[in-house]
């Protein structure tokens, strides 16, 4: 049996003078609960607006795990934290 980490994809903001700490909570939070992060960075001010608009977003970092979308950093946390681990894997 082959061991697939849970998977997440998390949207920051991560400009050239300033990373969004919600971003960098966020990836912290999904590292720490054992998830393999596909960590996409918003580089520009354009890029975070038409992300925003596109997702019908007032804030970032965006969080999707599996069919479900986090909107928060604190959405994320919540979630986290009434969702059981996984089982270990049997030898």
């Amino acid at each position: 049996m082959t061991d697939t980490p849970r998977t997440a994809i998390l949207t920051r903001m991560v400009l050239p003078d300033h990373v969004c700490p919600y971003g960098e909570r966020a990836l912290a939070l999904l590292e720490e609960a054992g998830y393999a992060v596909d960590d996409r960075h918003l580089t520009s001010r354009e890029a975070v607006d038409a992300f925003k608009a596109e997702h019908g977003l007032t804030t970032t970092p965006f969080i999707q795990i599996g069919d479900r979308e986090f909107r928060s950093s604190d959405e994320l946390e919540d979630y986290l934290a009434n969702t059981p681990p996984e089982p270990a894997p049997t030898a």
